[in-house]
């Protein structure tokens, strides 16, 4: 927690003032709104989540704010059928690509000898994790014999696999598997599970790519502000004030905090290259079900490179999809923000960083894993009491 307190006493006076604004702000919000319950502003980004709690910025907050961690994993919500169909291939001697946040995501059958990618290889599967879409491809060519490669990613990553695929640099033994989605739809999927957000922290990066326009029809269909956040603690406390003041005076709309990086339309050159590339579907996000126009599939003109079609991968139904969690994992309500990892019994027990059983802490943007990791000593939110901020 070093870096905690080195940054609150670097930016303690910014932040004392920030907090002071929210709590004056809080009343006044929810006097103009007439909610009768506490505030309710959820994120859509695993970073924002990871600030939030390893910073301690929930015990910076008045008792009548709540902040709620949305789906902004695209680990987490990787389809176990995905996992399955990677393990079997691999284990046949097709070479199987991934990132390391994907090498221990659990199937549906996480007891099983071959429970994970991890456990496949240590049975003699085939699976090589790689850093990039770009270390796959040259390996692939060395290699010759039948690759997939399993492109987990929303926004951000998908200009790195859309450039390579348009300009033809995968070579013909190797395939893709696109378990992409766009983070947008499933933010309004989740606020209408939830019941009642009063605020969205978009996210950042993810805005640099699509533009904070992304978010526009959210705040207007949905009548509630939304503010493009960047990463640091100050980013998220000055775009939870943005939220607050925009419920006080009944505007709901988007504004860019984050605008060191961020303009309103996006960068159009990627969002073209990844349109010619992939088209939107409606697509399966594990533990929830499909999300309509939520995710990209390959188009026909692309189809050699298509792993689905080339292995014959089936896609999940609704029902398949919303039940695709080991037993007794609650992984689908956390990533919709429906309940908190310590409300589910595994948390911790059966369920860790070192073992993970559910999708949820697996990756470290998983809402599981930044609270097993910072959500339960109280050392942030003592530090920043220390300080002065709370």
């Amino acid at each position: 927690m070093v870096d905690v307190e080195k940054y609150y006493r670097k930016n303690e006076v910014v932040a004392r003032e920030i907090v002071a604004t929210i709590k004056k702000l809080a009343p006044e919000a929810r006097k103009s709104s007439g909610n009768k319950g506490p505030i309710r502003i959820m994120n859509f980004c695993g970073t924002h989540e990871w600030t939030t709690t390893h910073y301690g910025i929930r015990s910076m907050m008045p008792a009548d704010i709540e902040l709620i961690a949305g789906p902004g994993c695209p680990v987490c919500i990787t389809p176990a059928n995905y996992v399955d169909f990677c393990i079997n291939l691999a284990l046949k001697g097709t070479r199987v690509y991934t990132y390391g946040d994907a090498f221990k995501l659990p199937t549906t059958r996480p007891t099983s000898r071959a429970g994970n990618l991890e456990k496949a290889k240590a049975l003699g599967a085939d699976v090589k994790v790689v850093y990039s879409f770009l270390d796959a491809i040259a390996d692939a060519k060395k290699w010759g014999g039948d690759a997939v490669f399993l492109g987990i990613g929303f926004e951000t990553t998908m200009a790195a696999y859309a450039a390579p695929i348009e300009r033809g640099m995968l070579p013909p033994n190797l395939y893709f598997i696109s378990a992409l989605r766009w983070t947008p739809p499933a933010a309004e999927f989740a606020i209408n599970r939830v019941g009642r957000v009063d605020g969205v922290i978009a996210p950042g990066h993810v805005s640099v790519i699509t533009g904070a326009s992304a978010w526009s029809p959210l705040a207007e269909k949905l009548g509630i502000p939304a503010v493009v956040s960047g990463f640091e603690p100050i980013d998220l406390l000055i775009s939870i004030a943005g939220i607050l003041r925009q419920m006080a005076t009944g505007r709901h709309q988007v504004e860019i905090e984050y605008s060191r990086a961020v303009e309103w339309k996006g960068n159009e050159k990627v969002l073209s290259s990844v349109s010619r590339v992939f088209e939107t579907v409606d697509s399966a996000w594990r533990g929830i079900g499909i999300i309509p126009s939520s995710g990209l599939e390959l188009r026909d003109a692309f189809a050699h490179c298509d792993a689905k079609k080339f292995f014959s991968l089936n896609e999940p139904g609704a029902e398949a999809s919303s039940q695709d969690l080991p037993k007794g994992c609650r992984c689908g309500e956390v990533t919709l923000g429906l309940t908190k990892p310590i409300d589910c019994p595994m948390f911790l027990s059966s369920c860790t960083p070192e073992r993970p059983y559910g999708p949820c802490m697996v990756s470290s943007e998983g809402t599981c894993a930044v609270w097993s990791r910072f959500g339960g000593g109280g050392l942030a939110e003592r530090v920043a009491s220390e300080v002065g901020v709370i």
